[in-house]
């Protein structure tokens, strides 16, 4: 048996998110900048003789079949003829319903990694595509970018140098939000697609987290705040340590802030503590993870 492909799937922040519109599909329109972290799930994948198996460390995840790392698995295997299948084991680190994007993150590694031992038989625009058809966030994680502006649904993007790395602190509430159930509060209160103007951004204002700071704020945290007054307090309190850069993390729960110094940041723990929240120091990324190669 061959030795696994090891792929580090991380968590991402979206440093502004802007709905547009709610498409005929169920689907939702909007503008997005998406950054990674260092927190990361594990994924190895194994080549078997046939099929597809995962074993998940961790928190439980559904049917295995609707799981994004196996639907992913074998899209790859199809396209390359089943010539053999996979195992895989998964280790669980980033928190689920919290906005971090750990499914689309561990989907998109299963893209790679089977990929990778199928010899990158799927070119490159082919497995962007996949990643595309398995959810919003895929994309952004399959792409290799650190930093990226997206629009539609996520899929359109255009890459952008990432800042230098900081400290950052995710703050994981008790309170699970999934995001099907966040965009149908939006759907709630905006019956009619709302107004919007333009975002006009230039290099300068992704090229430092104090830029970043200034950029507009995520449209889930009025609506998901107002569902969960205790995410409100918790994002407040946050925000109070003094972070150069703090937002609900996509459709939530999570609260993710970046800091000048890790000495800040292991302020703002120290004065957080444990009120009901867990809390994840990491850091933010300047380069995606360095892609898989394939094992004999």
């Amino acid at each position: 048996m061959s030795e696994p492909v090891r792929l580090a799937a991380h968590a991402k922040v979206n440093l502004f998110l802007r709905i547009l519109a709610r498409e005929s599909s169920g689907y939702h329109q909007i503008e997005t900048a998406f950054a990674l972290l260092e927190l990361a799930d594990e994924l190895a994948v194994q080549r078997i003789d046939s099929g597809v198996t995962l074993d998940v460390e961790g928190p439980d995840l559904g049917p295995v079949d609707e799981n994004l790392v196996v639907r992913a698995a074998r899209m790859v295997l199809d396209a390359t003829g089943n010539r053999f299948g996979v195992s895989m084991k998964l280790v669980k680190r980033i928190p689920v319903r919290a906005g971090l994007g750990g499914g689309s993150s561990d989907g998109a590694a299963a893209l790679h990694a089977v990929n990778a031992l199928a010899g990158n038989a799927v070119p490159r625009h082919e497995l962007l595509h996949f990643a595309a058809r398995l959810g919003s966030d895929v994309p952004f994680f399959a792409s290799g970018a650190a930093l990226a502006l997206a629009w539609g649904r996520g899929e359109r993007q255009f890459r952008v140098p990432a800042p230098a790395p900081l400290p950052a602190l995710i703050a994981i509430p008790p309170v699970q939000v999934s995001t099907p159930e966040a965009y149908a509060w939006w759907d709630e209160l905006n019956r009619e697609p709302p107004a919007r103007g333009p975002v006009s951004l230039d290099a300068d204002a992704l090229s430092t987290w104090g830029s970043i700071g200034r950029l507009g704020g995520n449209d889930f945290e009025a609506i998901v705040f107002g569902k969960h007054p205790e995410l409100r307090g918790l994002y407040e309190r946050v925000a109070a340590t003094g972070p150069v850069w703090v937002r609900l993390c996509g459709s939530g729960s999570a609260v993710a802030a970046v800091y000048k110094k890790e000495g800040e940041r292991d302020d703002a723990v120290q004065r957080l503590g444990t009120r009901g929240q867990r809390l994840i120091p990491t850091m933010t990324r300047a380069v995606a993870a360095p892609a898989p190669t394939p094992r004999d």
